[in-house]
C-alpha cells in the first residue's frame, strides 16, 4: 500500500464504512459515491481484476497489520487488488475533490505543490493504461473513453483556469447539479463572436479608464483596478446573465478598490461626474453634510442588457472598513425583497465584491456567512466576487492567513467556490455565469475567487516594492488583461489586429471629450413606487426639535391591539408564567387602564401596524425580550409552536417583522441599517441583549448610523434599545456606554434618549414614523423599570400628546425649592423614593428624556421658574461616563454653576461587588438630596 500514497490509512477506513452503509442502503451515501460504488460492483461481478472473478471473493477478505498499520488488505481501497475499471472511477472521484490545487489560476506566480496527489501511480496506474478503453468516461459526460482522453478533459475541466470547489456540498441534487454544469460546460465552453467581442470591450474601458486616469490624475489616490480588469466582464456578465434569468435588480458591496471603474463602466455615472471629483469643481451642498471621498460614495442607475431589459443597479456607500458594507447590503436587499418584490428573492441579487486579504481577515465576513439560511436574514443567495490582488496593503497572503485559499469561509454553509484566472476573461464570464445559474436555481451564497494582481501600490503614490519587489518584478513586465484577450483572439482569428486600436482609441477619446466637458448630469435613474418614499422625506431643520408632533392614537385602535395581545387561539396551551402574563395584559387594558412598559410597546407597535407601517425588530431572544417583559411571540407547552399576537391583529394592513437573531452584533446592526435605510415606512429596531452589547458592533455606530447623513445624505430611521442601568451586574451589564453617543452626536444627527415613563416610549416610537424626515434612535432601555410598580401610563396619555424631551416636576412648590435636580433614567425613581421616605420638599426633580438634540430651551425655561435654586447634574454613572461631560460642554454658558453627583472617575464602567455598588448607589442619592 506504501506506493499508492493517496489512499492514507484513514482514507481506508473511512470509504470502507461509506461502502459498508452503501451495501445496506444505496441512497444513504453521497451520489458521487453511490455512483462509484455501482461501478465497482458492477466490475467486480462482471470481471473482476483484468477479467478474473476470483478477485470478488478478494475483497471480502479480513484486515491485517502491514509494518504495523492497519492496511485493510482485501478491502475496497486496497488498490492492488481493484479492477482498473475502479482505479479510474477513482481518479475521477479524486479530480473532482482535489482537481483545484492543481488549477491554473495564478497569472504572476507559480502555484505551490498543494499535494494533491493526481498522478497515475497514486491509483495503481501507469502509462500502459492510457490507451486502455474505460467505462468511467460516462462519468464525466464524454462516454466509453481512452485513458489519456479521460485525462485530457479531467484536466481541462479541474487544472486550466478555473479551480472548483464544491465536492463538500451535502445537499445531494445541488452537488449533482453543480458536477454536471462544470463537467459538461466547462469542456464545450467557446462564447459566440459577438460575445467575445463585448468581453473585449468591456476589458477595453477598464484597461483605458484607468490608463486615462494614471496620466492625468498623476498621484492622486483612486485605488485602480490595473491588475483585476476582469471584474468589469465579470460583473458585466453577470448582471446580463440575471437579466435573463428575471432578475430586476442587482445591488453591490465593495470596497475601494476599482471602484471607480465600477461606477464608471458598470454603473454608468458618467465621466463628467468622476473628472468633476477629480478636478475639484464638483460643488458640494454643504447644508447636506460634510461629505466623503469619491470611492466612498454610493449610485444608483439602470442600465440597457442585451436582451433588451433594464436592470436597475445600485452600488452602497460605504467607509474605510473593509467588509462592513457587507451586512448593509444584506438588510438593504431583504427590505425590498420583503417590500417591492413580495418575497420573491429571485427578483434581486445582493453581489459583495472582496478583496483577498479583507474576505479573509474580517470577522463580519464570518458572521455574515452565517446569516445567509437564517429566517430573520434571508436574501436568496449572495454572489461574493473576491477581487484576489494576493497581497493586503503591503502583507503577502503568507502573512494574511492559515487557510489555503482566502474564500474558505464558504464551505461552513456549502457555498461552491469557483477559482479563476484573472487573465482568462472568457473563463471569468463562465464563472459569473455560472454563479448567476446556481443563484437563481437554488438561492444559495457562491463564491468566485479571481486570482489577479495589484499593478500599483496600495494606493498610487504607494511603492510596493519596498515589500514584494520579486513579485513586482514580475507584474512590471507582465501584459494587462486586455493585451492578453486581443492577442489570443487574433491568434484565433476571431478578431483582426485593427479592432483592439480602434476600440482604444475611440473610448480614450471620448474620456478625453468628457474630461474637457466636466458638467454634471443628472442620475439616470427612476425611482419606483417603493423607494418613492424617499422622496416625500425632508431634511430636519433645528425647530423640528423643538416640539415632537402629535403622536397619540384613538381609543378604537387602542381596543383592537388589546385584543390581539390578550387573545389566546382555541387549542394553544401556553405555560403558567405567559397565562399570567395575559391575564395581567387583560387587567391593564380592560380593568385598570394603565399600561407598563410592555404593553406600551407593544401598543405602539400595533398603533403603527394598523397605519400600514412595517415594524421589524431582531436581537439576541428579542421576541421574549432579554428580561422577559415582551413576550411578543409565545410558545405552546405541548408542540412548542409559536404564536405571535400581533402577526394576527384585526385590521392590521401593516407587516409585523421580529425575529432571535444570531449571536452577532456587528453584522446583525449592519443588517439593520440596511434594512432601515432601504424602507423609511418601516420602523426597524435592534435591541442588544445588554447595553454593552453595542461595543461589538462600534464600526457600525461610528461609521454608518451617526455619520451616514452627513457623508452620503442618506436618512436613517433605525431604532437601537440599549438596556442600561446600574444594579448590581457588574462592570458590562450596567452601561450601554451613553458617552459615546453623546460624543458622537452633532448636528441633529442622532437622537439619544433615557425614557423614564410606558406612555413616553410609546410617543417615542411613534414619532420616529411620524417626523418628515428620519433620524437613528438610540434608547438607553431599562431593565428594573419593566417591573417597578411605578412605571405605568394612564391610557389616556396614549390617546392623545406627544414625546416629551422633558418631564418636569409637579410635586413641589417651586416657591420652596432650593435645589433642582437634572437627571435622565431609571435613578429619577430612586431619587423620588428616598425624597418622599424623608419628606424632602425643597428639591425638584427634572427628567431629561432626550439627551440629543439637547432640548435647552425646554430646560432653560423650566428652572426659570426656579429663579435662584441650585442646579445640579446626578447621575450614577462615574463621572467620566454618562452624561456630564456632553451637559456641562452644552450648558455651562447658561447655567456656569452647575455641578455634579456622579460615581467616581473610573476607568471600568462599575464595580463588580453587589455591597460596594449599593454603598455607591447610596452615596450618591444621599448627596443629591443632600442628606447628612
Amino acid at each position: 500500500m506504501d506506493k499508492y500514497s493517496y489512499i492514507s490509512n484513514a482514507h481506508v477506513a473511512y470509504i470502507d464504512e461509506l461502502y459498508d452503509d452503501y451495501k445496506r442502503n444505496p441512497e444513504s451515501v453521497d451520489p458521487s459515491w453511490k455512483a462509484f460504488f455501482d461501478g465497482f460492483d458492477f466490475a467486480i461481478t462482471k470481471f473482476g481484476e483484468d477479467g478474473d472473478p476470483a478477485v470478488e471473493a478478494s475483497v471480502q477478505g479480513s484486515n491485517v497489520a502491514e509494518n504495523g498499520n492497519l492496511a485493510t488488505k482485501g478491502s475496497i481501497m486496497d488498490m492492488e487488488e481493484l479492477p482498473k475499471e475502479i482505479k479510474v472511477r477513482a481518479f475521477i472521484h479524486a479530480y473532482r475533490s482535489r482537481g483545484h490545487l492543481r488549477s491554473k489560476t495564478n497569472p504572476v506566480r507559480e502555484r505551490r505543490d498543494r499535494r494533491a496527489l493526481l498522478d497515475l501511480a497514486d491509483f495503481g496506474l501507469d502509462k500502459s493504461d492510457l490507451e486502455k478503453e474505460f467505462q468511467a468516461g460516462n462519468e464525466i459526460g464524454i462516454g466509453n473513453a481512452k485513458l489519456s482522453k479521460i485525462i485530457e478533459s479531467l484536466k481541462t475541466i479541474y487544472e486550466g483556469s478555473m479551480g472548483f470547489e464544491y465536492m463538500y456540498i451535502r445537499d445531494p441534487e445541488i452537488l449533482d447539479w453543480f458536477r454536471i454544469k462544470i463537467e459538461k460546460e466547462a469542456l464545450e465552453f467557446n462564447p459566440p463572436i459577438v460575445e467575445k467581442k463585448r468581453i473585449l470591450a468591456k476589458l477595453n474601458e477598464a484597461v483605458v479608464f484607468e490608463n486615462f486616469l494614471h496620466t492625468k490624475y498623476l498621484g492622486q489616490k483612486r485605488f485602480s483596478l490595473e491588475g483585476g480588469e476582469s471584474t468589469i466582464p465579470f460583473l458585466d456578465a453577470l448582471i446580463n446573465k440575471g437579466a435573463e434569468l428575471g432578475v430586476d435588480e442587482v445591488m453591490i458591496g465593495m470596497a475601494h478598490r476599482g471602484r471607480l471603474n465600477v461606477l464608471a463602466n458598470i454603473m454608468g455615472k458618467t465621466y463628467e461626474q468622476i473628472f468633476s471629483e477629480f478636478e475639484g469643481t464638483a460643488k458640494p451642498d454643504l447644508t447636506m453634510g460634510d461629505g466623503d471621498v469619491k470611492y466612498h460614495m454610493g449610485f444608483s442607475s439602470e442600465v440597457p442588457t442585451p436582451s433588451d431589459r433594464l436592470m436597475i443597479l445600485k452600488l452602497a456607500p460605504n467607509p474605510s472598513h473593509l467588509e462592513a458594507v457587507n451586512p448593509v447590503v444584506e438588510g438593504f436587499v431583504r427590505a425590498k425583497i420583503d417590500h417591492q418584490y413580495d418575497g420573491n428573492a429571485g427578483k434581486m441579487i445582493p453581489v459583495l465584491i472582496h478583496g483577498d486579504a479583507a474576505v479573509a481577515g474580517q470577522g463580519i465576513v464570518y458572521e455574515v456567512t452565517q446569516m445567509a439560511n437564517l429566517k430573520g436574514y434571508y436574501t436568496g443567495g449572495t454572489i461574493h466576487f473576491v477581487i484576489n490582488n494576493q497581497v493586503g496593503f503591503t502583507t503577502d497572503f503568507d502573512d494574511a492567513r492559515s487557510s489555503i485559499y482566502c474564500t474558505d469561509v464558504a464551505k461552513i454553509i456549502d457555498a461552491p467556490v469557483i477559482h479563476v484566472n484573472g487573465d482568462d476573461p472568457e473563463a471569468v464570464v463562465f464563472a459569473a455565469k455560472l454563479a448567476v445559474e446556481f443563484r437563481q436555481k437554488y438561492n444559495r451564497d457562491i463564491f468566485v475567487d479571481m486570482v489577479c494582481y495589484r499593478r500599483h501600490g496600495h494606493n498610487e503614490s504607494d511603492e510596493p516594492k519596498f515589500t514584494q519587489p520579486e513579485l513586482y518584478n514580475v507584474i512590471s513586465k507582465h501584459p494587462n488583461p486586455r493585451e492578453i484577450y486581443n492577442k489570443k483572439l487574433m491568434e484565433k482569428g476571431a478578431v483582426d489586429a485593427q479592432l483592439a486600436k480602434q476600440m482604444d482609441q475611440e473610448f480614450r477619446q471620448l474620456l478625453q471629450d468628457r474630461l474637457n466637458m466636466v458638467k454634471e448630469k443628472p442620475l439616470p435613474y427612476t425611482y419606483s413606487a417603493f423607494e418613492k418614499a424617499w422622496l416625500e422625506l425632508r431634511r430636519a431643520k433645528t425647530e423640528d426639535f423643538e416640539l415632537s408632533p402629535e403622536t397619540g392614537i384613538t381609543e378604537d385602535f387602542i381596543a383592537k391591539v388589546a385584543e390581539a395581545l390578550t387573545f389566546i387561539p382555541k387549542g394553544f396551551k401556553p405555560i403558567k408564567q405567559i397565562e399570567a402574563q395575559v391575564k395581567q395584559r387583560k387587567d391593564m387594558f380592560f380593568k385598570s387602564k394603565s399600561l407598563n412598559w410592555a404593553a406600551a410597546e407593544l401598543l405602539a407597535y400595533g398603533s403603527l401596524l394598523l397605519e400600514g407601517r412595517t415594524v421589524r425588530i431582531t436581537g439576541q431572544d428579542c421576541q421574549r425580550g432579554t428580561f422577559s417583559h415582551r413576550h411578543a411571540v409565545i410558545h405552546d407547552a405541548v408542540t412548542n409552536k409559536p404564536y405571535n399576537s400581533l402577526k394576527e391583529l384585526k385590521d392590521n394592513k401593516g407587516k409585523f417583522y421580529i425575529y432571535n437573531s444570531l449571536l452577532s452584533e456587528y453584522a446583525v446592526l449592519g443588517f439593520e441599517y440596511g434594512y432601515a435605510m432601504a424602507n423609511p415606512n418601516a420602523l426597524t429596531i435592534w435591541e442588544a441583549q445588554f447595553g454593552d452589547f453595542a461595543n461589538g458592533a462600534q464600526t457600525m455606530i461610528d461609521q454608518f448610523i451617526t455619520s451616514g447623513e452627513s457623508k452620503w445624505q442618506k436618512m436613517n430611521g433605525l431604532v437601537m434599545l440599549l438596556p442600561h442601568g446600574y444594579e448590581g451586574q457588574g462592570p458590562e451589564h450596567s452601561n450601554a456606554r451613553p458617552e459615546r453617543f453623546l460624543q458622537l452626536a452633532a448636528e441633529n444627527n442622532v437622537v439619544v434618549a433615557n425614557v423614564t415613563e410606558p406612555s413616553n416610549f410609546f410617543h417615542l416610537l411613534r414619532r420616529q414614523m411620524a417626523w418628515e424626515f428620519r433620524k437613528p434612535c438610540i434608547v438607553m432601555s431599562p431593565k428594573s423599570l419593566l417591573r417597578h410598580p411605578k412605571v405605568f401610563s394612564p391610557v389616556e396619555e396614549f390617546t392623545a400628546g406627544r414625546f416629551r424631551e422633558t418631564i418636569l416636576d409637579n410635586t413641589v412648590d417651586p416657591k420652596k425649592v432650593k435645589r433642582v435636580i437634572l437627571c435622565s433614567g431609571k435613578i429619577y425613581y430612586e431619587l423620588d423614593e428616598l425624597r418622599e421616605k424623608e419628606k424632602i420638599k425643597d428639591v425638584a426633580i427634572i427628567r431629561v428624556e432626550q439627551l440629543h438634540p439637547l432640548p435647552k430651551n425646554q430646560l432653560l425655561q423650566a428652572l426659570s421658574g426656579y429663579e435662584g435654586s441650585e442646579v445640579l447634574w446626578v447621575q450614577e454613572e462615574p463621572e467620566n461616563m454618562g452624561y456630564w461631560s456632553f451637559m456641562v460642554r452644552n450648558l455651562f454658558k447658561d447655567i456656569p454653576s452647575m455641578n455634579v453627583v456622579a460615581r467616581k472617575p473610573s476607568a471600568s464602567p462599575a464595580t463588580g461587588f453587589n455591597k460596594v455598588h449599593v454603598e455607591e448607589q447610596r452615596q450618591i442619592l444621599e448627596r443629591a438630596l443632600y442628606i447628612k
